[in-house]
């Protein structure tokens, strides 16, 4: 919004510079980092002042109450702090004219309040566990239909570049594909419906898989800054005529905005990092895990990298069906686990490893996996 303001009121003279995709992004980073970091102390203070603490479950698996003993009353609902970060970065540096500044601007504060309020009914009613699951998928369902529907609405002309050769093609038209890692042509298009339900299984699946993760020192949030990372530089890619045509990408006008922004997710998350790794002082909460998780699956459907997210984000993913394996086998093979505890990294601590190991070793993890990810930029295959 800042840049908007500073173009009508310098018109011509305004620094070019400024208007760089690159330097937005830089700018946007460097914004939420010294906010977060600058914000965190009174922030911490505040959250304790308010007694919004860590509430440690142990009526379903006392065990963990014994090694998590330690964080009871640690303040959480952090990731306010991160999301108001990003939104300053938002304002200041993304252009408002454009549908993607938009989306993800509605993405942000309305899973922030979901998140927020499923952290509320934690702290207020100490014997409930939140939003129900149902109840979180709904309201994530009606984000999803918001997008799709906006897609469908708006269905302005999106350019691409395939092979050297410039065509245009319809924003719906292009959302409807699907983009397979290291695989130079799409790899399928799907209907109305299946996009709907596809959008809708990448953002509940993400948002609710960065949520699980959430349970470590540092851990959700260096997995988040490396997964986030490597997006900048796919957006940054999809938004260079040239480098896009020269690895045989789509071209996304207007995906620099989406770069921008995840250039400040990683800002504000590793000024987050400082007060939330080992011992931490402050938890993103649902707050934050559910929001960004959500704002990673949006930036995958308007990049088209969906799959490749669930390459990088394979922690995440990781997470997320430990949980689904767990659950099934305790349910259809007579009470049988597969792990000792789910989500995983639990399990790892079950199995002797010290937080801090479980969580380095997962950061090594996604770190190989999103260099993975960057790699199949440059190798692909027709």
């Amino acid at each position: 919004m800042l840049i908007a303001l500073l173009q009508w009121l310098l018109g011509n003279a305004m620094p070019l510079f400024l208007l760089n995709t690159s330097t937005r992004m830089i700018l946007a980073l460097l914004t939420s980092l010294l906010a977060s970091i600058l914000l965190g102390p009174r922030f911490i203070r505040m959250l304790i002042r308010l007694k919004v603490g860590q509430t440690i479950r142990t009526e379903e698996c006392p065990p963990l109450g014994d090694l998590h003993k330690k964080k009871k009353d640690t303040p959480t609902m952090g990731g306010a702090l991160i999301l108001s970060s990003m939104l300053l970065s938002l304002f200041l540096w993304m252009d408002p004219t454009h549908l993607f500044t938009w989306l993800l601007l509605v993405t942000t504060v309305f899973l922030g309040f979901v998140g927020g309020y499923d952290d509320y009914l934690k702290l207020r009613y100490k014997n409930t566990k939140g939003l129900s699951a149902k109840k979180k998928m709904l309201l994530q369902g009606v984000l999803t239909l918001f997008i799709v529907g906006t897609f469908y609405a708006v269905n302005g002309p999106l350019i691409k570049e395939v092979t050297g050769e410039t065509t245009s093609v319809d924003l719906f038209s292009f959302v409807q594909r699907v983009y397979l890692p290291f695989k130079e042509a799409p790899l399928l298009e799907m209907g109305a419906l299946i996009t709907l339900a596809w959008s809708f299984l990448v953002i509940s699946g993400t948002s609710n898989a960065v949520n699980l993760t959430d349970g470590l020192d540092g851990l959700a949030s260096g997995c988040l800054i490396m997964t986030a990372t490597c997006f900048v530089i796919v957006a940054f890619v999809s938004n260079n005529i040239d480098l896009a045509s020269y690895l045989h990408l789509p071209y996304i006008e207007g995906s620099g905005e989406v770069g921008i922004y995840l250039a400040s997710m990683v800002g504000a998350i590793l000024g987050f990092l400082w007060y939330n790794s080992h011992p931490a002082e402050v938890f993103m909460g649902d707050t934050g895990s559910i929001a960004l998780g959500g704002i990673l699956g949006v930036s995958s459907i308007l990049l088209k990298k969906e799959l490749l997210l669930a390459l990088v984000g394979g922690v995440f993913v990781a997470e997320a069906l430990s949980v689904i394996l767990q659950v099934a086998s305790y349910r259809y093979r007579n009470k049988k686990r597969i792990f000792l505890i789910a989500p995983l990294h639990h399990h790892f601590e079950y199995l002797g490893w010290a937080e801090t190991k479980v969580v380095i070793r997962f950061w090594i993890v996604s770190l190989i996996l999103c260099l993975i990810g960057i790699i199949s930029l440059k190798v692909q295959f027709v």
